[in-house]
């Protein structure tokens, strides 16, 4: 096992008028010296995606269930250390007595924090008035999943073509849909430039047939097998180079 270096991080933390109100300092390990297979062996973190998790809100309103959340405050920070990690002693804090001494670590290290300031004043006072307003105002707005609609699974596509007036590239979207029930959307801008329209609605037809492609295998968990998964776009030649992708002078550099 190597030893793993560390390092002093200084921060001087700001109020809303940009003043140093407080001088921090952090003290971290060089996680990056560290190497694979030697110093560690697995990194994987099972974090639930968004879109799984509405995916499971959709069912679970679908069959009317009771759903219950919980959390483990710091689970990950506070988290048993199975490997031997050995860092060294701190800039300015070596021991003279026992100078080539190391430090092992038998957790996760985090920055223990104080509690924070508690100083408002009007400024706070007019933040906490405009959330109110905003609250107000959106109080109908948001996703909702009822429970006597279908369950059939449907997506929509569509791109422009040269909309960003910089580098001239297309921005795509999609949707999709359980039943009556939003669960996944994105929107983003396409890697490359299109040089038709089609291209570009081909391209995002693409993206969210992906995206299908991912929620059908997700259902199969749940007990829904779909044969056919409608996806729905308004441009006729991205449709018909979909069904079949002849090359010719306007298509033949497409290779999705």
């Amino acid at each position: 096992k190597s030893v793993i270096k560390t390092k002093w991080i200084f921060k001087n933390k700001k109020d809303e008028s940009s003043l140093v109100i407080r001088n921090r300092a952090r003290l971290v390990a060089v996680g990056y010296s560290q190497q694979e297979g030697i110093d560690y062996n697995e990194t994987f973190s099972p974090v639930a995606r968004i879109k799984a998790i509405r995916l499971f809100l959709a069912y679970a309103a679908h069959k009317d269930f009771t759903v219950f959340q919980m959390d483990v405050k710091t689970a990950f920070l506070n988290g048993i250390l199975k490997e031997e990690v050995y860092v060294g002693q701190p800039l300015s804090f070596v021991s003279k007595k026992y100078p080539d001494h190391v430090y092992a670590l038998d957790k996760v290290w985090f920055e223990t924090s104080t509690s924070s300031m508690a100083n408002p004043n009007e400024h706070h006072v007019s933040a906490v008035k405009r959330i109110f307003r905003y609250l107000k105002g959106t109080i109908n707005l948001g996703l909702w999943y009822p429970k006597d609609s279908g369950f059939d699974l449907t997506a929509y596509s569509d791109a422009d073509h040269a909309g960003c007036h910089l580098d001239r590239k297309s921005t795509l979207g999609s949707v999709q849909f359980v039943g009556d029930k939003l669960v996944c959307w994105s929107s983003k801008k396409q890697n490359y430039v299109s040089i038709s329209t089609a291209e570009s609605e081909y391209v995002a037809v693409s993206g969210c047939c992906a995206q299908v492609l991912w929620m059908r295998t997700q259902l199969t968990d749940y007990g829904f097998f779909y044969d056919k998964v409608p996806i729905y776009c308004d441009s006729k030649s991205a449709i018909a180079i979909s069904c079949n992708p002849v090359h010719h002078t306007r298509t033949k550099h497409i290779d999705v």
